[in-house]
């Protein structure tokens, strides 16, 4: 087959020929200093009429990257990363908590423990009382957007029931809590389906590739629905078909060789740009962790942290204007070293059990996979804003029907952050006034006053400043 990235068909946008070429090519250029600058001088931030934009890079152009180890070449790709996440992200760090509604699986994922052979690890769905408690705790902390996360089984887990979770958890309303968007990272499913979870308000749908080397792909997955390649690597094409704007990328990183991975996932990528106009909204960088049923040493393709960060810098080069997330599958550590590089979504106090955050101890019989960062979302807005970074709760484009590419074009000239600064600021201000500690509060608070001169447009800042002020007398969600 040859390798088209406008094609529906996974074996056509994610071929093995190319990748393995794009490798070779890679390994032969990874010292062609001229080459090299050539790419990273494509890369860099251009100031135009219309503000700032980047060029990206192909997965190609990328892959030399990666596969460069001259250390002064690799400090400037981390410098280069670095001024591009400043130049369309700023210093805002956009925050959301999993929530796991059932682990009943009928696939056979060797890497997870939900997998159904797995006969000891307690099997659990919540009801739509129990969702409301979950939401009614995560709100207390101070949570305005979700992941949802569930196994795949028909029976169990129907798209009527995750459509019923998605209901209950808009509807409830706690002091001054609510959830204001849901994203949803559930199995691959049908053009119908993907419509009616549009239908229900969702935000972005996340789907993780796992790995893009089909054969090992298949192995991996030796039985259940998931173990068909296509189908799910096609599901972000039926996602968009049924009217998603946004999709969310993300592979296992210690699955597959990192080389490899790293090309699929740029060149899928590539394909939703080619094909429908948009790239994914995010990208997410999970790496193989211990669980219950699952050692991750038994995967000999784990790669260390500076491979980690050299990949969350060079996804941040190659794709300027997406989203990259990181979970608490990693630690305080490692977390602070890739946002600065460009990771722009954080979560923060998640659990990855069924029922988590109701159990006042965290549960280690049902977790989905160990969480490194173990931190209280206070701790972690703190630790956020004394790094210099304004943890967001803002939610305020989709709500606003900034999504897709109506999204990427305001992102694409860095107009987006007339709208996403201030928007942090007045959805860090409640949660300072509802959830904060008294340190936190006091910390908040001189950022706020410091951020708001960083707002160019004098009339953003004088309504950002009112409605800042109203949010302290009690008023709560003022969006730009």
């Amino acid at each position: 087959m040859a390798y088209n990235p406008k094609s529906m068909c996974a074996d056509e946008f994610i071929d093995d020929g190319e990748i393995q070429e794009t490798l070779r090519y890679a390994e032969e250029n990874k010292n062609n200093v001229a080459l090299i600058d050539a790419i990273l001088e494509k890369a860099r931030p251009r100031v135009t009429e219309k503000g700032t934009v980047c060029a990206g890079l192909t997965h190609r152009e990328a892959s030399v990257l990666l596969s460069c180890e001259i250390p002064e070449k690799v400090q400037e790709m981390y410098r280069l990363a670095e001024e591009i996440k400043k130049a369309f992200y700023g210093n805002r760090i956009v925050i959301f908590a999993p929530l796991y509604l059932s682990n009943y699986c009928v696939n056979g994922c060797v890497y997870c423990p939900y997998h159904k052979k797995n006969t000891h690890i307690p099997r659990k769905k919540l009801t739509q009382q129990e969702v409301e408690q979950e939401v009614i705790a995560l709100q207390d902390m101070g949570h305005k957007r979700l992941a949802i996360e569930a196994g795949e089984d028909p029976v169990m887990n129907p798209i009527d029931y995750i459509l019923e979770c998605i209901h209950t958890i808009y509807s409830v309303k706690h002091k001054n809590g609510a959830i204001r968007r849901v994203n949803v990272n559930i199995a691959a499913t049908t053009v119908e389906n993907y419509r009616r979870l549009k239908e229900a308000g969702i935000g972005t749908y996340v789907l993780f590739q796992e790995t893009y080397h089909k054969e090992s792909y298949l192995k991996l997955h030796p039985t259940g629905p998931k173990h068909d390649y296509n189908y799910h690597t096609e599901a972000m094409d039926r996602a968009m078909q049924g009217g998603i704007d946004d999709v969310g990328l993300g592979v296992l990183f210690g699955l597959e060789l990192y080389k490899y991975e790293f090309a699929g996932l740029l060149m899928h990528a590539e394909h939703l740009e080619a094909a429908f106009g948009v790239g994914p909204h995010t990208i997410s960088v999970p790496r193989i962790k211990r669980a219950d049923d699952i050692d991750p040493n038994v995967f000999d393709n784990g790669i260390n942290d500076e491979i980690f960060a050299k990949i969350c810098a060079l996804i941040r080069i190659a794709v300027p204007y997406t989203g990259m997330i990181i979970s608490t599958r990693e630690s305080q550590q490692v977390r602070e070293k890739v946002i600065r590089l460009g990771v722009s979504q954080i979560s923060g106090a998640s659990r990855t059990s069924v029922g988590g955050y109701t159990e006042k101890e965290r549960p280690t019989d049902t977790e989905q996979f160990d969480v490194s960062d173990q931190r209280t979302l206070d701790e972690v807005v703190r630790w956020l804003m004394e790094m210099g970074y304004i943890p967001s709760f803002c939610t305020a484009c989709y709500r606003e029907g900034r999504t897709g590419d109506r999204f990427m074009a305001l992102c694409k000239t860095g107009q987006i952050q007339n709208c996403c600064h201030p928007n942090a600021l007045m959805t860090l201000q409640e949660f300072l006034m509802d959830y904060a500690g008294e340190e936190t509060r006091r910390i908040g608070e001189e950022l706020i006053r410091a951020e708001l001169q960083n707002i160019p447009r004098d009339k953003v800042r004088e309504v950002c400043r009112d409605n800042l002020e109203k949010i302290r007398q009690g008023l709560r969600d003022f969006r730009f």
